[in-house]
């Protein structure tokens, strides 16, 4: 008798694979004995698996995450307010999953597929689980192809490349969401999907991403999915999973994905807060001591896919907030062991005014110098090593009265490099405008201006170079190596816009 028991049940789990959905408990119902906070607790469902969907009256959804012998836990993905205890629930028999497709490009949703932008519905291919393993090692290749943030300070000196994933790190309104959103900007017309995810911010931040977006002309090929400070903290944490679910579709179809994580220290709260609520033991800083593994899990699916599985790649921006420019605190220093680099911004470069404020000394790309082209390999190290060089000199030449003329001509250049750094917000470079002005900085060339007409000079260098060269800036463009005769052309044409400008300004 139990040896049948045991062949049913056994033939009802190959049937339930076999469909690719659990049907084993249809009828099966539970009655909240608790809510609230976000968080359900259920008696009774005792065939319910781990992140199966739960229904609520109302078609609410909630997801299952905690099994124990007497009771259920289930972080709830929409609005609590009409769930009372002691209604009735019923298994779904299904994973949670998030539509994907080509029909999301241009749309605003959530992470069950719910319109935010007013739109019709979105129309998709099919559903995907949020949970889903990496790529295993042998479906790995190596990053070889740049990633081109149009910012000068991170495509000269932090390349990045596509498939890694490169941190974003800094204190509250420093600009991070700036250099996400300027790399979105710049994959117009490079054939890459954008997916930008916010999580935990305020519905009026990501509105105005939206807007910037649509007047950028970036929404056709980007998704917007958003979790904000309103929704409950299952559907926060649940967002960036359900957001990478929807990148990894167009990755193995062999396209290149961006995705922006906005942000992941939000992201580690709301998990903080459904585990505190779960009665989860706490640990450092009251996270609970899974907090590395939801990250790593999660940044772990970015990668460059192998040929045989269509060579497709993920490149991951992770943002975080640091507080008092505290890098060492215990959520930064778990992502940046588990990215490839990281770009830091300074709120002290970002009161001088110095935009982007990337501290150039704090960051580094792990992986992306492999993917630079050779053009801005000729110009990156000169300009790294003057600019670490002046900032080095200009803070013991503070407390020096008199200094020789090889340090005054260090720290005059480096202003100058420092100054040619600037970038205003939202206006990428295309790559050969960059290494032209960065290879005529690193020659001198802007040496004898004002600071006043460093922005004028190198305005003029790009509108003449890309005007009088455009087959040598093809070659820059192309990962071509350019030869001393060419850079010759390059730096002739630089110091006669440099000219102008002097003539210009009468000095």
């Amino acid at each position: 008798m139990l040896q049948e028991m045991l062949d049913d049940t056994i033939a009802a789990l190959r049937s339930a694979a076999a469909r690719g959905t659990s049907e084993l408990h249809p009828l099966e119902t539970g009655t909240v004995s608790h809510i609230g906070g976000g968080i359900a607790r259920i008696k009774g469902l005792p065939s319910l698996t781990y992140e199966e969907l739960v229904e609520f009256p109302g078609k609410q959804l909630g997801i299952a995450i905690n099994l124990e012998p007497d009771e259920i836990g289930v972080m709830l993905l929409g609005d609590s307010a009409s769930l009372t205890a002691g209604i009735e629930v019923r298994a779904t028999g299904r994973e949670a999953d998030t539509p994907v497709g080509e029909g999301l490009l241009g749309r605003v949703i959530d992470a069950t597929g719910r319109v935010l932008d007013h739109g019709k519905p979105v129309r998709f291919n099919e559903r995907r689980p949020f949970e889903r393993p990496a790529p295993a090692i042998m479906d790995r290749a190596p990053v070889t192809v740049p990633l081109e943030t149009g910012i000068k300070a991170v495509d000269a000196m932090i390349p990045i490349g596509r498939g890694q994933r490169e941190l974003i790190v800094g204190d509250r309104q420093t600009g991070k969401t700036s250099v996400a959103i300027d790399t979105i900007i710049n994959q117009q017309g490079k054939q890459l999907i954008c997916i930008y995810c916010a999580v935990g911010q305020r519905g009026t931040a990501v509105a105005r991403v939206v807007d910037t977006l649509r007047r950028h002309d970036a929404l056709p090929y980007s998704i917007v999915v958003v979790a904000s400070d309103e929704d409950p903290p299952g559907l926060r944490f649940v967002t960036p999973y359900a957001a990478t679910t929807m990148a990894e579709y167009f990755m193995e179809k062999g396209r290149d994905v961006l995705i922006v994580y906005d942000d992941l220290t939000r992201h580690a709260r709301a998990y903080r807060e459904i585990s505190l609520l779960l009665r989860r033991p706490p640990g450092r800083e009251a996270y609970p001591g899974d907090i590395f593994y939801i990250h790593s899990r999660l940044l772990e699916r970015s990668t460059h896919l192998h040929g045989d599985r269509g060579g497709g790649s993920l490149t991951a921006l992770p943002i975080i907030e640091t507080q008092a420019q505290d890098i060492s605190a215990y959520i930064p220093t778990n992502l940046i062991s588990i990215t490839d680099g990281q770009v830091y911004l300074s709120p002290t470069l970002f009161h001088k005014g110095l935009l982007p404020a990337i501290d150039v000394g704090k960051s580094v790309s792990r992986v992306g110098g492999r993917t630079q082209f050779p053009a801005f390999r000729a110009v990156a190290g000169d300009l790294r090593l003057s600019y670490a060089q002046f900032e080095e000199l200009e803070t013991f030449a503070r407390f020096a009265t008199r200094l020789d003329e090889e340090t005054r001509s260090t720290i005059e250049h480096g202003r100058r490099v420092r100054e040619v750094l600037k970038q205003p917000e939202h206006r990428p470079l295309r790559t050969a405008a960059q290494i032209v002005v960065l290879k005529a900085v690193n020659a001198g060339l802007f040496d004898d201006l004002d600071l006043d007409d460093v922005s004028d000079a190198e305005y003029r260098i790009q509108r003449r170079v890309l005007g009088e060269l455009p087959e040598l800036c093809a070659r820059m463009e192309s990962g071509r190596v350019l030869q001393d005769q060419e850079w010759s052309r390059v730096l002739e044409a630089a110091g006669n816009a440099v000219s102008e400008t002097k003539r210009g300004s009468g000095s």
